[in-house]
């Protein structure tokens, strides 16, 4: 549909407004949350606290989001309110845990803020629902919390007593740990359930140990890979919502390198239409090279019909990008076709500063609907 110069600056004018107003609106409901939907907490780690994201945060050169790191809102000065970074972690409709970095108003006891973020009600289901995502706790959870000398001590609610079945007990555990252990200040979890230790939740999940950080969304060992020849290598793939990142760890024979890394993502995810593939159907991966910290991958052909996604393969580049620089001394992409250079359109092979950014996400999703309503090139 073509659209007049006039129509176009009406266009971007409302475009505009709607943005205004999300941003108003994100920003009255974090306010008017509750101060705590939770019991009162013992000491937390105070915001002041830096929090370097673990898991798959690759961070570019210059900019360097941190949990606890906070900005100055752009508001008027008498509405004005310092703000920092957390990293929340969710979970799509097939149970991956998904990783997301949030802005959250400044305040003492981060970390329970963060997890509070996680439990549902419709505030924070809205919330996870914008990047199509759903929270880990169930409703009403209390949550009590103690951080001394690396080990946080998490008190939760009878209610998670209460979860559907085994996988959705791990999924909120793995979910807990892995955002406390986001923290500098904590490098262990340790569960207490409605006041008591407990050795096991109702579907049968071990709550006894002391629980460090480990990998995330493992998936399943081929029947054949020997236990003791297994490594784990994370690969990234997008989620079939087209919204957001998924960090995924595969066991594979051998070493877990740049090399390994590349051609397990080049086989695609496991799950049956779970995740997105990041190459093409029918495209093989010639060569892997890093010279002078740059990762130059070459592929077939087929490669070029990425720009057929329905992003233009936006997503799919950023998991190939976050994929390479995991590795030391990987500090950029470059990508080849059957040995000629490829250009993926500018800016595509930035390296992101995190996986998935909720403000930039909620951005995009404004941006592709609105393109797609107006049919703007």
């Amino acid at each position: 549909m073509n659209i007049s110069q006039n129509q176009r600056k009406v266009y971007y004018l409302a475009l505009a407004l709607i943005l205004v107003a999300i941003a108003l609106v994100s920003t009255w409901s974090l306010w008017l949350k509750p101060a705590d939907s939770t019991s009162l907490a013992a000491p937390t780690p105070t915001a002041a606290a830096q929090v370097t994201p673990a898991t798959g945060a690759t961070v570019a050169p210059g900019a360097t989001p941190t949990v606890g790191a906070t900005t100055e809102a752009t508001a008027a000065p008498a509405q004005a309110a310092k703000k920092t970074s957390t990293i929340v972690y969710y979970q799509d409709n097939y149970g991956y845990l998904v990783p997301v970095m949030c802005s959250v108003p400044l305040a003492d006891g981060i970390a329970k803020a963060t997890l509070s973020m996680m439990v549902q009600s419709p505030d924070n289901d809205m919330q996870a629902a914008r990047l199509g995502l759903r929270t880990v706790l169930p409703e009403n959870t209390s949550i009590d919390l103690d951080i001394s000398g690396g080990l946080a001590r998490i008190d939760l609610g009878r209610e998670v007593l209460d979860m559907a079945d085994a996988a959705a007990e791990s999924n909120m555990i793995d979910a807990v740990v892995q955002t406390l252990t986001e923290f500098d200040t904590v490098d262990r979890v340790e569960f207490l359930i409605g006041g008591q230790k407990r050795e096991k939740l109702t579907h049968g999940t071990d709550v006894s140990k002391t629980f460090t950080r480990g990998d995330i969304n493992v998936e399943s060992m081929e029947p054949t890979m020997s236990v003791t020849d297994a490594n784990p290598v994370m690969l990234y793939f997008p989620a079939d919502s087209g919204a957001v990142i998924v960090p995924v760890t595969r066991m594979v024979e051998g070493k877990s390198d740049i090399n390994t890394a590349v051609l397990e993502l080049a086989k695609g995810p496991t799950g049956d239409e779970m995740l997105e593939s990041v190459v093409p159907a029918g495209c093989g991966l010639i060569d892997v090279k890093v010279e002078d910290g740059v990762a130059k991958l070459n592929f077939t052909g087929e490669f070029v019909n990425l720009v057929q996604n329905s992003d233009g393969g936006r997503l799919a580049l950023k998991a190939l990008v976050l994929t390479c620089t995991q590795f030391d001394g990987v500090k950029s992409v470059e990508l080849y076709v059957d040995g000629q250079p490829y250009d993926a359109a500018q800016g595509e092979l930035g390296v992101p500063s995190f996986m998935n950014i909720a403000d930039s996400i909620y951005y995009e999703a404004i941006q592709t609907q609105s393109n797609a309503i107006f049919e703007i090139d």
